[in-house]
C-alpha cells in the first residue's frame, strides 16, 4: 500500500507543477499580440483539456481496488505521457 501511496502522491504534485505551468503560459498569452493570443489559447485549452484527463485518472486511481490498481496505475502513465508531450509541444510554440 505504501508504494501506491507514494505513486499517488508523486502524480498529485506533478499535477499541481503541471497546473502552476498553465497558469504561467497564460499570463504570457495575455501579454501576446492578438493572433498570437488565440492561438496560445487553443494550446492552453488543449492542455487544460489534458489536465482534466489527467486529474480524472489520479481519482480513478485512488479509488481502485487492490486487484485493478496495475491496470489503472498505467492508464495514469500514459496519461501523463499525453500530457507531458502536449505542454511541451505549447511549450516550444511559447517561446
Amino acid at each position: 500500500m505504501k508504494q501506491r501511496d507514494e505513486f499517488v502522491e508523486e502524480m498529485k504534485a506533478r499535477l499541481d507543477e503541471w497546473n502552476a505551468d498553465i497558469d504561467r503560459l497564460t499570463a504570457k498569452a495575455r501579454q501576446a499580440s492578438d493572433e498570437a493570443r488565440v492561438k496560445y489559447q487553443e494550446d492552453i485549452e488543449r492542455l487544460k483539456k489534458r489536465q482534466a484527463e489527467t486529474q480524472q485518472r489520479l481519482d480513478e486511481l485512488q479509488h481502485a481496488s487492490e486487484a485493478a490498481w496495475e491496470s489503472v496505475r498505467q492508464g495514469m502513465e500514459d496519461s501523463w505521457e499525453l500530457m507531458r508531450k502536449a505542454f511541451q509541444d505549447a511549450s516550444s510554440r511559447f517561446k
